[in-house]
C-alpha cells in the first residue's frame, strides 16, 4: 500500500500544502490506492512535503513522485497530448509552481493577519518558552524565500499585479474547456487546482484571493475539481457562493 505524507486538512482545504494536494490528485487520477498520513517536513528525505512510501521506497518532491508513478505503474498523466501540448503543460506547471505559488505563500505567511490566523498555529504544540521564537524564525525563513523568488522584492500591489498576469494566462488557457489542456485532465491540472483552491479558500482574506475571484472560469474550475477529486469534502467556497 502506498503511503502519502502531508500536513492534513486545514485552512478550509482538504490538505494544507498545495504540493501534497497535487500529488493526492495525481494518485487519484492514476487510480492508485493509498493511505494518507500526517508528517512534518523534517521527516521527509528532502526536508519537504509531500513524500511517499511505496513498498519501502521513499520518494520525495511532488514532481519526482509523479515520475515514479509514470515509471512504475505505466500511467501517462498527459495521455492524448501531442509534443507541443506536453511542452505547454510543463511550462504552465513551472509558472504555477515558481510564480503563482509564491504569491500564495506571501498571502499566507507574510501578511501578519493571515499568518496569525493560519501558519502560526503550526507551533501551538511547542513548549511555551520556545514557541514564539520558532514562529518568528519560521516566518522569517519563508519571507526570505518569498524575497528570493522575486515577488517579495516588490510593493504589495506590484506583486499582486504580477500574480494576476499568471492568473490571466491560466484563465486564457482554460477558456471554456473543462480542463487546462482540453476535455480530459492532465498532470498539470492537479497543480493548477491545488494552488487556485489554496488561494480561493474562504479561510484567508487577501487581495490575491479577490483578484482570483475576478476570473470566473478559474473559480468554476476549482469548484469542479474539488467536487471531482474530493467529493466528501465540504468546500466552504462553494457553500459561500450558494
Amino acid at each position: 500500500m502506498i503511503s502519502l505524507f502531508g500536513l492534513g486538512a486545514g485552512f478550509g482545504l482538504p490538505e494544507i500544502s498545495p504540493f501534497v494536494t497535487k500529488t493526492e490528485v495525481q494518485l487519484k487520477m492514476a487510480g492508485l490506492a493509498f493511505r494518507k498520513q500526517r508528517a512534518m517536513p523534517p521527516a521527509s528525505p528532502k526536508g519537504q512535503l509531500p513524500f511517499m512510501d511505496d513498498g519501502g521506497e521513499l520518494i520525495a518532491d511532488s514532481t519526482f513522485i509523479r515520475a515514479h508513478i509514470e515509471r512504475k505503474y505505466g500511467f501517462d498523466f498527459d495521455h492524448g497530448l501531442d509534443v507541443r501540448a506536453r511542452a505547454q503543460a510543463w511550462a504552465f506547471e513551472r509558472m504555477i509552481e515558481h510564480h503563482l505559488y509564491f504569491a500564495l505563500v506571501g498571502s499566507r505567511w507574510v501578511d501578519p493577519v493571515n499568518f496569525a490566523k493560519g501558519p502560526a498555529h503550526f507551533f501551538d504544540g511547542v513548549p511555551a518558552d520556545r514557541r514564539e521564537k520558532l514562529r518568528e524564525d519560521a516566518q522569517f525563513r519563508v519571507a526570505e524565500n518569498y524575497l528570493i523568488s522575486g515577488l517579495g522584492r516588490h510593493a504589495p500591489d506590484e506583486d499582486i499585479d504580477l500574480a494576476a498576469r499568471s492568473l490571466r494566462a491560466l484563465s486564457v488557457q482554460l477558456g471554456d474547456r473543462p480542463y487546462l489542456m482540453g476535455d480530459r485532465p492532465c498532470g498539470t491540472d492537479a497543480t493548477a487546482f491545488a494552488v487556485i483552491a489554496g488561494i480561493l479558500t474562504p479561510f484567508f482574506e487577501s487581495e490575491l484571493r479577490r483578484r482570483t475571484e475576478g476570473f470566473g472560469n478559474l473559480v468554476a474550475y476549482a469548484d469542479r475539481m474539488m467536487a471531482q477529486y474530493f467529493p466528501e469534502f465540504e468546500w466552504g467556497r462553494a457553500a459561500e457562493a450558494a
